[in-house]
């Protein structure tokens, strides 16, 4: 496991237990957090291995880690349990999310000082054995550096208009969406909708 899929000890910890039982419902493992607060939250980001997830699915993995939680009994408080999918702007955990995520903006931070500075924004650019390749603009121009997996301390997809777009073209092709739900929805001369 990553330290961007699992941060803290306790994450990793939870990681290992609910790795497994993820995998063998056929998804992946995007993200593990024990969150704080009055009552703990155990937050879980999955995903099927080319993309996406339904609601329904993440009740079948809620189901499932449950039991193995309630099996290995990591957490000596209660907490809540929570599966949901990584969403658009979606945190970027493994070296293939940068690929899979090439062309689109991200915001990007290291562990160590590099250049002067821990955080950058940029395009993705793919990646090059363990190296992220992010576009930056700089003096008016584009310059292209490749940060070490490794050296990452968090990243994530910046929410922008293209990425929308791409959300709502995966899941039209995915049977998802429909736009013929929207059919019944006028739009007025000022531009309002009416039912």
């Amino acid at each position: 496991m990553t330290d961007l899929i699992a941060k803290a000890a306790i994450d990793r910890r939870l990681a290992e237990i609910i790795a497994p039982t993820v995998e063998g419902l056929g998804f992946e493992v995007v993200r593990v957090r024990l969150l704080g607060g009055k009552k703990k939250t155990v937050q879980i980001m999955a995903e099927r291995p080319n993309g996406g997830i339904e609601v329904d699915d993440c009740a079948r993995i809620s189901t499932a880690i449950s039991a193995a939680l309630d099996v290995e009994d990591p957490l000596d408080e209660t907490y809540t349990l929570e599966v949901s999918s990584p969403g658009i702007d979606r945190p970027l955990t493994r070296l293939k999310d940068f690929e899979t995520w090439e062309g689109y903006e991200a915001r990007v931070e290291t562990t160590e000082l590099i250049d002067g500075r821990r955080r950058f924004r940029g395009m993705l650019d793919g990646v090059e054995g363990d190296e992220v390749l992010i576009r930056l603009p700089e003096n008016g121009e584009e310059v292209t550096i490749g940060l070490k997996f490794d050296w990452l301390s968090d990243a994530k997809l910046i929410l922008t208009d293209e990425l929308i777009r791409e959300a709502l073209r995966q899941k039209k092709d995915s049977g998802q969406f429909d736009e013929g739900q929207f059919d019944d929805i006028e739009t007025t001369d000022d531009g309002s909708e009416e039912d």
